[in-house]
């Protein structure tokens, strides 16, 4: 069968997940360099959006009464240089003005979450920003020629009051931690400016926010703002050397491969030899390039953050059966997806269609990821594939995956080795090409009670390999696990011995992936979790 008969939109396949989800809010990063930003309120609050809106390079016009000024607002303003407006006018009486640009004490190192905005650092701080204080109550004629208006309102008649004039001066509003009078939120950021992350649960969650911002914290290497900067300083000489297309995307993602590659900065002839890269790709033809990665079992949080990226920048994605919904949502949009699946005792595209359709799209300049579940290298036909790439001079790289055999362990609590049962594992097949059990395996060392054997695939041949390892010497009562669609929300388990492994087989079914494992350290590993629930229940 040809593999580009197997589209996920095709009529008979597997229903392809939507290009994109319903949102909540549109996320939109808006220039304020140089735009009146008006903030009603002294609060601390106020001072946080105020000082991270000059942080962007808006002229914040906060008005508030002296007295009411919070020690945070004071804070930002003594603490900051007095910086005049630019303009003829000089500073009327009643005024204060002052710039973030070098801020240093309370406001530079920390960051608010959603809702409460983000705290930047003196560092990241770029921009002529100036925060001014009116002494006085907002009017009607502070919104003229503002961007933004924001204000930290004690009362729903203050917010309503604020909200309508507002609107009614067409000026986008914003009154903190009252929701009916926002027409935008605040996200939690990530800062690496020019590379800035925002977070937003819609208000639902800013602690989830937060959390969220603090993964994605540790994703991002420190050294992220120079490269960023590099790329901005290299982007029009690139695209002088280069065309847009495959050519100028090749260059791109070696730029990103090697920011994201030591956690360094760039060095000093970094910008030389990245030209340099430019200048050789432009004399080349477009050379694409295979990736095979392991999709894992099914849970999209057990993928490596290489496989992440692999998805990320592909062009194609050819992807097995039994790679879940959840995994593809994490490749790149504008990934074309093809499903080239091969399930036993199903119809399925032939190995040798997929090597063709890997070769065309990589001679294509495609940068291809073949997606296959588990790890490409355990019962994924790799090394096939690998070799005919090799043969056509295609480069191919590999990430691994978590197996299902790890997987089904860690989900059940259960050791495939054990110091006194188990010295070794082995993974083996359930059946062969003609879905019968392989006839050239060494079943009496199968059956050693030394060792642990996951069967793969063995869903339909399970009663047989029963009975070849009882054949052989092993105990009736070796213990035996079976689970279905491991990792996953239809994840099914079943545990017994060899003697009823027919009745678990029929109860969870051989028509999705199912793992079978066999061994004592199986029982092994279930007494010490029935020994330390019983202990902790005491």
């Amino acid at each position: 069968m040809d593999a580009r008969s197997l589209p996920p939109n095709d009529k008979g396949a597997r229903p392809a997940p939507a290009r994109m989800a319903p949102l909540a809010k549109l996320p939109v990063f808006w220039s304020l360099e140089g735009k009146r930003v008006v903030v009603a309120g002294g609060s601390d609050a106020a001072a946080w959006k105020a000082e991270l809106l000059a942080a962007c390079g808006a002229q914040v016009h906060v008005y508030c009464a002296e007295d009411e000024l919070s020690e945070v607002m004071r804070g930002l303003m003594a603490e900051t240089p007095l910086i005049p407006l630019p303009g003829p006018s000089p500073r009327r009486r009643g005024e204060n003005v002052c710039s973030p640009a070098r801020a240093t004490g309370p406001f530079s190192p920390s960051k608010r979450g959603e809702g409460g905005g983000s705290r930047m650092r003196g560092s990241d701080v770029t921009s002529r920003g100036a925060v001014v204080h009116h002494d006085a109550i907002w009017s009607d004629a502070s919104f003229r020629g503002a961007a933004l208006a924001l204000a930290d309102c004690e009362t729903d008649e203050d917010a309503r009051a604020f909200f309508a004039a507002a609107v009614a001066a067409g000026v986008p509003v914003n009154v903190i931690d009252k929701p009916a009078y926002c027409q935008f939120q605040f996200g939690s950021i990530v800062n690496r400016s020019p590379v800035i992350v925002s977070i937003s649960t819609d208000g639902a969650a800013p602690i989830l926010a937060q959390a969220i911002r603090r993964r994605i914290e540790t994703l991002l290497p420190p050294a992220l703002k120079q490269w960023a900067e590099l790329a901005q300083a290299l982007r029009e000489r690139v695209s002088d050397r280069l065309a847009p297309g495959q050519l100028r995307r090749a260059f791109w993602e070696r730029f990103v491969d090697r920011a994201f590659a030591g956690n360094q900065p760039p060095g000093e002839d970094a910008a030389r030899t990245l030209l340099a890269d430019a200048e050789r790709l432009g004399r080349q033809a477009a050379t694409g390039r295979v990736t095979l990665v392991g999709a894992g079992p099914g849970d999209a949080e057990l993928l490596t953050l290489k496989a992440v990226r692999a998805l990320q920048a592909a062009d194609v994605i050819l992807f097995d059966d039994l790679v879940s919904e959840e995994v593809l949502e994490l490749a790149r949009r504008e990934a074309k997806r093809l499903l080239v699946g091969k399930r036993g005792g199903r119809t399925s595209c032939k190995q040798e269609d997929i090597n063709d359709m890997m070769v065309r799209l990589a001679k294509a300049g495609k940068r291809v990821v073949r997606l296959k579940s588990g790890d490409p290298m355990i019962f994924g036909r790799a090394g096939e594939e690998i070799a005919r790439l090799q043969e056509e001079g295609i480069p191919v790289d590999v990430v691994p995956g978590i197996t299902a055999a790890s997987a089904m362990a860690a989900r059940l609590g259960l050791s495939l080795t054990h110091r006194d049962h188990a010295q070794s594992v082995r993974f083996v097949t359930g059946h062969s090409r003609d879905g019968g059990l392989p006839k050239d395996m060494n079943w009496s060392s199968l059956a050693d009670p030394r060792t642990t054997n996951v069967f793969y695939m063995g869903g339909r041949t399970a009663p047989l390999i029963a009975e070849r390892l009882m054949g052989e010497g092993a105990s009736h009562y070796t213990p035996v696990v079976i689970v279905s669609n491991v990792s996953r929300p239809t994840e099914r388990q079943w545990r017994g011995t060899l003697d009823n492994i027919g009745e678990g087989i029929a109860l969870i079914g051989h028509d999705d992936p199912v793992l079978i494992a066999v061994g004592g350290s199986l029982g092994a590993s279930v007494c010490v979790a029935q020994h330390a629930a019983t202990a902790q229940a005491q």
